[in-house]
């Protein structure tokens, strides 16, 4: 989607992690010091009761255009 937005994943600034448990904390961030590398955007996450289609984690992304 960053792509079709017109942006990458350097031009992240924000995101939120929802967890269904916090348990899977220590592999969500593996993960995502994978992906976003040694300068990684600002993070909250948080615990969630339920996600769509029965998803462990979703990530919202705010990215610059352009």
């Amino acid at each position: 989607m960053l792509d079709a937005a017109g942006s990458s994943f350097a031009k992240v600034v924000k995101t939120t992690v929802f967890l269904k448990d916090m348990n899977d904390f220590p592999k969500m961030n593996a993960v995502y010091a994978e992906a976003f590398g040694e300068n990684p955007p600002a993070r909250s996450t948080v615990a969630v009761a339920g996600l769509p289609k029965s998803a462990l984690v979703e990530i919202e992304v705010v990215a610059l255009l352009g």
